[in-house]
């Protein structure tokens, strides 16, 4: 069982991977805080998330309850090979049950986040080489049946990691541009920063109370005086 050539290289540039999201990440909230909006996931790519991630599940339920049916201790092997068959398979369970969950739940809550995407296709990337063992042991030691079963989750496992670490690249590349989009976002805004709001403050003390209103003196008027008394005319002498 070989895997793809192309999908593993994602394991090289991991940290790079890493440093793209943590650099999108803060860009956005950085535009964000400018513009007050986030961009919405495209219909398409929450599509194909879900497209991947449905049969994944389905795959997982037939893994956990194949490898509850295995018989190991029946097989024709020595005692070595079956502590480390049955080690791998309750490790892998233990995945299955509990990791991948989180995971799955993790990205259906951010169906484009590059650190969530990457950290499930190294888990798949794991869980593939580890239970290939398990499959391949099921073969040389173990019943058709066994070895059948476990060849078909084998098949579903497959898909899944080869069609996420595509899903994987095109989003790598995707955020690349958009990393490259929101850095001159930031510079834009950076230049031109917008007004900060204007903020209205209010006053609910008690108002001081108003000076009391003075009262208007009118002036005062000046004395006239009076005209002088017209002195009496004299008297004429009575006559003899």
């Amino acid at each position: 069982m070989s895997k793809s050539r192309n999908i593993p290289v994602l394991l090289t540039v991991f940290p790079f991977l890493l440093f793209l999201a943590s650099s999108i990440a803060s860009a956005q909230d950085t535009a964000s805080a400018g513009t007050g909006k986030q961009a919405p996931v495209a219909y398409a790519s929450v599509s194909e998330l879900n497209g991947i991630l449905t049969p994944l599940q389905r795959t997982s339920q037939s893994m956990q309850s194949d490898l509850g049916m295995l018989r190991i201790e029946k097989w024709k092997t020595d005692n070595a090979t079956k502590r480390q068959t049955l080690a791998n398979v309750e490790s892998i369970q233990r995945n299955l049950q509990s990791a991948l969950p989180e995971m799955l739940t993790q990205l259906n809550n951010s169906p484009e986040d590059l650190g969530a995407s990457f950290k499930l296709y190294r888990n798949l990337d794991a869980l593939y080489d580890v239970f290939g063992s398990v499959v391949e042991s099921a073969g040389a030691f173990g019943s058709k049946d066994e070895f059948q079963s476990l060849n078909n989750d084998m098949t579903g496992l497959e898909t899944a990691r080869h069609a996420f670490g595509e899903r994987v690249q095109k989003l790598a590349a995707s955020k690349d541009d958009e990393l490259t989009r929101l850095r001159a976002q930031v510079k834009t805004l950076s230049v031109a920063p917008p007004p900060p709001p204007k903020k209205i403050v209010v006053d609910d003390t008690e108002p001081p109370p108003k000076p009391a209103k003075k009262k208007a003196t009118k002036p005062k008027t000046p004395a006239t005086t009076p005209p002088a008394a017209t002195p009496p005319a004299s008297a004429k002498p009575a006559p003899n």
